[in-house]
């Protein structure tokens, strides 16, 4: 699987794309770089499917990639997983904003449909 290094080691890049994924789930919509969104939309697509499976392996799965975050799993698991069971993918939208001052970077708004 193909992926973007976002400019930070393994660690840090895993630690960004959970945490940035936790936010998505709390608030149903953030706003950060295309690059990252792009992550994130991937991240979020495997936890969504893993709610619609609803398995005890799933939920573990779930919780070792979002920090213990009971809370957040128990939306994914509840919440949204009802909410997309009939729909195949396509679980986000990315709304372009604007290029960021000093980088250029493309700001985007990352959401839930």
């Amino acid at each position: 699987m193909a992926y973007r290094k976002l400019g930070v080691d393994s660690k840090h890049r895993r630690s960004m794309l959970a945490n940035l994924t936790i936010d998505l789930i709390k608030n149903e919509k953030i706003k950060t770089t295309e690059q990252r969104a792009k992550e994130v939309r991937k991240m979020f697509d495997k936890m969504i499917s893993y709610g619609k499976d609803g398995s005890l392996v799933a939920r573990r799965k779930a919780i070792a990639f979002l920090h213990n975050d009971s809370e957040v799993v128990k939306k994914v698991f509840d919440d949204l997983a009802k909410r997309y069971e009939n729909r195949n993918g396509g679980y986000t939208r990315i709304l372009k904003l604007e290029e960021r001052k000093g980088d250029d970077a493309l700001i985007v708004i990352l959401e839930l449909v």
